[in-house]
């Protein structure tokens, strides 16, 4: 990314531009939040999400106490040169709160309610950060961290017999065994991307080559 695109951004009149934190492969919206200058040509020369803090009158980089850091794959810049959206990877949640997003609150009849569960799928690329944290902080008893301590051979046998268990689901009027098998099958898939180090964008790439 190249810091002269900085001369193109309108900032406000106080030296500011909104920025829309999306996670960058399932699009959901993270939060929002604010960049002067120095902190977008921060963001930019190290790759993490770096904001200004209009309550505290200070840059902040995001999770650099936390551990929450998200890491920027991409800037986006609107029409007008106004508005940001940094695609980004988030590590942990993105919210002070503990949800992953700022936007867990939905508008209903009573006010704020507590929006619905996640059934987007970015419940896929959740689930692979939980493989990936077991992965690299084992947890006693978890059947993620059986598997990784099996090996490959044994992740695979599981994706076998998973497959098989779809295709014999498929047979059924009855979808409800299909849609509990396929989660199966897709768990243990991620299982084997995260062993050999595949994440949901590489596949994502692949099949956006092949729409192509």
């Amino acid at each position: 990314m190249n810091e002269a695109i900085i001369e193109q951004i309108k900032f406000d009149d106080k030296g500011l531009v909104p920025a829309i934190a999306q996670d960058h492969i399932s699009g959901e919206i993270l939060m929002l939040a604010y960049m002067n200058r120095d902190t977008l040509a921060e963001t930019i020369r190290t790759g993490k999400a770096v904001y200004w803090s209009r309550s505290r009158q200070e840059r902040w980089m995001k999770g650099e106490h936390s551990g929450n850091l998200q890491h920027v794959k991409e800037i986006l810049v609107d029409c007008d040169c106004d508005a940001l959206i940094l695609k980004i990877e988030q590590i942990g949640n993105a919210c002070h709160t503990g949800n992953h997003t700022c936007f867990y609150r939905t508008v209903g009849e009573s006010g704020l309610e507590e929006a619905k569960a996640d059934h987007s799928l970015a419940v896929l690329q959740k689930v692979y950060q939980v493989i990936e944290g077991r992965r690299d902080n084992p947890v006693e008893g978890s059947y993620t961290n059986y598997l990784f301590e099996k090996g490959i051979d044994k992740q695979l046998k599981k994706v076998g017999e998973e497959s098989a268990e779809v295709i014999i689901a498929s047979k059924n009027p009855d979808v409800s065994e299909l849609q509990y098998e396929a989660s199966d099958l897709l768990y243990h898939l991620m299982v084997v991307l995260v062993e050999r180090g595949l994440t949901w964008e590489d596949l994502c790439r692949e099949l956006d080559g092949r729409r192509k």
